[in-house]
């Protein structure tokens, strides 16, 4: 009987310790994916500076897909966050957001050298980063 049991506990151990590692890396190591843009104008190689979608029906409705895929495991489903990453919800309207946005995209955040969001620039087209974008303006709140 002891056997069983000591068994079963080292099992569960072994459980423990294999979650508690997968929710160390479970923020940082995201694989960003790619939006389909399929219908939206082209926008060329060089950044816009400001967002060229922006009340886009459509636009919006690939930005709502892209952001599920991309961002809302830690911006949090229609970007009400639950105190993991900022509330996006409350990111400025206009070229001040749109610059903001860009920046953090592009490059993400590392902070003590750990990776708190990945760099899109590169997986996702800037017409998919401008398309999240509209999507997250659409939801806007004071």
């Amino acid at each position: 009987m002891r056997t069983k049991k000591t068994a079963a506990g080292g099992v569960l151990a072994a459980l423990g310790l294999a979650l508690a590692a997968g929710g160390a890396l479970g923020h940082g190591d995201v694989q960003p994916q790619p939006v389909n843009t399929d219908g939206l104008k082209p926008l060329g190689a060089e950044w816009v500076a400001e967002n060229p979608y922006k009340d886009d029906k459509h636009a919006i409705a690939i930005g709502a897909s892209g952001f599920n895929q991309n961002c809302a495991r830690c911006h949090g489903l229609e970007m009400i966050s639950g105190g993991l990453a900022p509330d996006l919800r409350y990111l400025p309207q206009g070229k001040e957001g749109d610059e903001y946005f860009v920046e953090r995209m592009k490059h993400g955040a590392v902070i003590n050298g750990v990776t708190k969001m990945p760099a899109f620039e590169g997986v996702i087209s800037q017409e998919g980063l401008w398309a999240i974008r509209s999507y997250i303006e659409s939801k806007h709140e004071e």
